[in-house]
């Protein structure tokens, strides 16, 4: 089975990913893949329905994936995008923290698609950007908190990107 094919079993839609893709690039603005999706793009993969973004400038995402028949909701730190029948969840960050993560992006293939994937060291600070937030759900931490640890465990060089005593599965790493 191809990685596609796992993809559009999990959505229920056979190239929902691919039109995130092609719409963000039709914005005209850089974005890159962050989040869960990117994270796999470095270690080893785990099964996530989110699909997070960081673009550059994001007055033409929302139009342009409308376009491409996604139901787009416009909230004050995000756009978040689904395509009727499908369970792929699309965040487009407004955070001007992550405006900056397109120019350092890597071009990678995830599920078959090739895009901009937010750089290691800029995925790591999301992550730690994401631990910090007071408002996140405690499930959503525990799963920023796993990659973290899959990210330095795969990845030695950014074990010193992470606070001392944060995590003690990456303190005994040091």
């Amino acid at each position: 089975m191809t990685s596609e094919r796992f993809l559009a079993g999990l959505t229920g839609h056979d190239n929902d990913f691919q039109l995130v893709a092609e719409a963000l690039k039709a914005a005209g603005e850089p974005f890159c893949l962050i989040g869960g999706l990117a994270v796999n793009h470095y270690v080893e993969p785990v099964v996530t329905l989110d699909a997070d973004f960081a673009v550059a400038g994001h007055a033409q995402a929302a139009p342009a994936l409308r376009e491409r028949g996604f139901k787009v909701e416009e909230h004050p730190h995000s756009l978040n995008a689904q395509l009727p029948g499908s369970r792929l969840r699309v965040r487009v960050t407004l955070d001007p923290r992550y405006r900056a993560f397109p120019s350092r992006a890597v071009m990678g293939e995830v599920f078959g698609v090739r895009l901009p994937v937010a750089a290691l060291e800029d995925l790591v600070q999301g992550k730690l950007w994401a631990l910090a937030d007071p408002q996140r759900r405690a499930s959503k931490k525990a799963k920023d908190k796993a990659d973290l640890i899959r990210i330095c465990e795969s990845h030695a060089r950014v074990v010193k990107l992470i606070p001392p005593g944060l995590l003690p599965e990456v303190d005994e790493l040091r």
